[in-house]
């Protein structure tokens, strides 16, 4: 489902998401991301399970699309760093939803997909 532009930084802003899908990433159940937008800027923060610590900075790329640089130190004392190219909609029953095509930059090979979905309130 598309969603209108103006609505996009409504769906991220002070929001919580976990994952939902994520095969080959280190990001799983336990991982927490929360996203502040500020006009078409995204800065986001991301702990638990895996990793110790993340953090993404990216941009709105259209209505319901962002791209994302990140970066984290993971619990075994990697640091790791990549890119994503994201869409955001919204599931049945209301919850926003990210869906990600991501590589790694740094620190490891390869790639993949991945989801998540809003933590409720």
């Amino acid at each position: 489902m598309e969603i209108p532009f103006s609505q996009l930084s409504e769906r991220l802003h002070d929001r919580r998401f976990t994952v939902a899908g994520n095969t080959h990433g280190l990001s799983g159940a336990g991982t927490v991301f929360h996203y502040e937008v500020e006009g078409d800027a995204i800065l986001g923060t991301y702990q638990g399970g895996k990793i110790r610590m993340g953090h993404q900075v990216g941009r709105v790329t259209g209505p319901d699309t962002i791209e994302l640089l990140f970066h984290c130190l993971t619990t075994e004392g990697e640091i790791l760093s990549g890119w994503s190219r994201g869409t955001v909609g919204v599931d049945h029953t209301g919850h926003t939803t990210l869906a990600f095509v991501w590589g790694w930059l740094s620190g490891a090979t390869g790639g993949g997909e991945s989801s998540y979905v809003e933590l409720a309130a």
